[in-house]
């Protein structure tokens, strides 16, 4: 069964950093790329950022430069690095795995999911 544990979460303030981690158990097979989505209250879920297995990376326009993804892919651990936090920021942040191609972008890419990291960025 595979598991998919997200940590890191917590309280910040405008401008702060937190470094979000995701560990991937008992995955049989390699994980294509991991991503990580957020979804604030009353909001759709919606992309972050996603690494691929040759650590390419992707990221939402609202996070590009300020939030950095990389994987540790003997650990099947993926992070990521946030800085310069906003209050637009805050929401739950989802881990997920993909093991097919298909638009990093899109959530039914995605076959695996955590159980979400809530994030609150207070002013």
């Amino acid at each position: 069964q595979v598991q998919v544990a997200e940590s890191g979460g917590g309280l910040a303030q405008a401008g702060d950093s937190l470094r979000l981690s995701c560990v991937v158990f008992g995955l049989s097979e390699s994980s294509l790329a991991m991503g990580w989505f957020r979804q604030a209250p009353g909001k759709e879920r919606e992309f972050v950022s996603s690494v691929l297995r040759a650590d390419i990376t992707y990221y939402a326009d609202s996070v590009e430069g300020r939030f950095t993804i990389s994987r540790d892919r003997t650990k099947n651990t993926v992070f990521l690095q946030m800085s310069s936090l906003k209050l637009e920021d805050t929401a739950v942040y989802y881990c997920a795995v993909a093991t097919r191609p298909g638009n990093l972008r899109s959530r039914g890419t995605y076959a695996y999911w955590g159980q979400g990291t809530p994030v609150t960025v207070s002013s």
